[in-house]
């Protein structure tokens, strides 16, 4: 009984080497056909070999990978891209009610965006990671290409997270984005930061629900125009200067 299972055994592993002598041969043999074929087909043909191997590979459990679209940006797909900016003209009745700026100081919001001269104002907090930064980047980027003229304009962000945003929390955000003189930065009670995004039509809730946009006018007696989106320093400027007109 020993020598048949023995003998069984031996034929069993020369079975097995003939199967690699075979699918070594097999493969030197393919390889040699492949150097003699042009490129396009010699990809062709590693292409039908992947597709069997992937096959083969969902047969025995194996977890396979949808492929993607063909986009160039598919890669991006889980930044979306910005949404377009909607220009608009509105005007609004200013709350009077009293703030307080990154100094520490006092200021009328009637009086502070009554200025005679260009006004910008967006609506911003200092915890914030996604919408603030990149306005506050865009007006940091707009009194850069004014220049001298960034003097001749007025930049104001109002705190929507007041109870956090103290004077010294704005000023270290100031101080981020290299605020100039000209950029005041407004916090307070909780209420008269309410009643001033309502005014402007700013309000949504909630400042997880905080949606970018930018208000400028030339003059106390103008429209506001309304940038709902993200307005860029370019458009800023242009409209800016337009506005100064002879002055700048």
């Amino acid at each position: 009984m020993v020598r048949p299972i023995l003998m069984s055994a031996t034929f069993a592993k020369l079975g097995l080497c003939v199967a690699a002598i075979t699918a070594v041969v097999a493969l030197q043999a393919y390889a040699e056909e492949m150097e003699g074929q042009p490129a396009a087909e010699r990809a062709a043909h590693q292409h039908h070999h992947t597709s069997q191997e992937a096959g083969e590979g969902s047969a025995l459990g194996v977890k396979e990978t949808e492929p993607e679209a063909d986009d160039p940006h598919a890669h991006h797909h889980h930044h979306p891209a910005p949404k377009g900016v909607t220009r608009t003209l509105a005007s609004y009745t200013l709350p009077n009610l009293t703030m307080v700026d990154q100094n520490g100081d006092a200021v009328s919001i009637q009086e502070l965006l009554s200025a005679d001269k260009p006004t910008l104002v967006n609506f911003i907090f200092t915890t914030c990671t996604a919408i603030c930064p990149v306005m506050s980047a865009t007006f940091e980027q707009v009194q850069r290409e004014l220049g001298e003229d960034a003097g001749k304009v007025l930049m104001v962000s109002v705190s929507i997270d007041p109870e956090q945003d103290t004077p010294s929390a704005l000023a270290a955000y100031a101080k981020r984005f290299h605020a100039g003189p000209q950029w005041t930065f407004l916090t307070g009670s909780l209420e008269d930061s309410i009643a001033v995004q309502k005014a402007f039509d700013a309000y949504r809730g909630d400042k997880m629900n905080h949606a970018p946009l930018t208000l400028l006018r030339g003059a106390p007696d103008a429209a506001w125009i309304r940038f709902d989106g993200f307005a860029t320093a370019g458009d800023l400027v242009e409209a800016s200067r337009a506005m100064l007109g002879g002055d700048s």
